[in-house]
């Protein structure tokens, strides 16, 4: 199959790690008491940092978002990296490159400090990240010639 097939591939399990994660908000794994009690702490101990007046709660559920809005990006990256590479650019290779370390990264995170989900959506992303990378089109030496 052609890089920009994986590519879209990956930007699609992107968008379902994207819509995971948010449906997943507020991000609590477990509803139990003594949860709760933890959240309930964090919404009422009010912090100041650089100025801005928030609680330990705002932080994390600003972060969780912040999060959700990265995925979504990757995702539609992603897509529009396939339509680069459906016409057969080489300048692609770079972008999915820095995109498939990162997930790697991701995975990493996932595994040391969430579940099964998060990891696996990302080693998906990473799998067609590679394949799309070893796929692409390369330079020719000619545009790699008058590129200097």
């Amino acid at each position: 199959m052609k890089a920009w097939i994986f590519l879209r591939i990956a930007s699609v399990i992107a968008l379902v790690y994207f819509a995971g994660h948010t449906a997943g908000a507020p991000w609590i794994p477990d509803k139990g008491a003594d949860s709760l009690a933890v959240v309930a702490a964090m919404k009422g101990r009010e912090i100041v940092v650089q100025g801005a007046h928030d609680t330990y709660w705002g932080f994390y559920f600003g972060f969780g978002v912040i999060i959700s809005v990265f995925l979504a990006l990757a995702a539609l990256l992603l897509w529009q990296l396939a339509s680069i590479a459906r016409r057969g650019s080489a300048d692609v290779r770079p972008m999915v490159a820095a995109i498939l370390v990162a997930y790697v990264a991701n995975a990493a995170v996932a595994w040391e400090y969430f579940f099964v989900g998060p990891v696996v959506l990302a080693l998906a992303v990473v799998a067609c990240l590679a394949i799309a990378l070893l796929t692409a089109s390369r330079p020719s030496a000619l545009a790699a010639l008058s590129a200097r």
